[in-house]
């Protein structure tokens, strides 16, 4: 769960990446809307850098709080924990495959597959919480 913790950091922090060196966001979002002054080209760069650190902050909690769960050996951790992978996987799916009115996709498709990442790491977590014998 803390692989989990720790390619969710690294998938927030990846848009800020890209922000500073490569421009893959707002190439993008330049490319969908042609006719957009750069400044608002920035301006729904830096809204998507605002909604993806939500996301990420969230992802953050929600591995935090679930990794005290199955520590403490709650009876609740995995169904919590499975639920938790089904939300994370169908942000992280959406991240991917939403598409937005210019009729591409809203991120990237680097910034896409990044933002799956740590639902390998939950795929992960939520077969070995089911294969082990219940806590009593």
């Amino acid at each position: 769960m803390y692989a989990g913790l720790a390619l969710t950091v690294l998938a927030t922090i990846a848009p800020y990446i890209d922000h500073s060196t490569t421009h893959l966001l707002a190439d993008h979002i330049r490319a969908g809307y042609p006719t957009y002054p750069q400044a608002r080209v920035d301006s729904a760069a830096t809204t998507y850098l605002v909604v993806l650190s939500v996301i990420g902050a969230l992802g953050v909690l929600a591995w935090l709080a679930t990794a005290w769960a199955v520590k403490a050996g709650k009876p609740w951790a995995r169904p919590a924990v499975t639920v938790v992978f089904m939300l994370g996987t169908s942000v992280g799916l959406t991240g991917l495959l939403a598409k937005d009115t210019s009729g591409a996709t809203g991120l990237p498709s680097a910034l896409g597959w990044a933002g799956m990442i740590p639902c390998l790491a939950g795929v992960v977590a939520v077969a070995q919480l089911w294969r082990r014998p219940r806590p009593t």
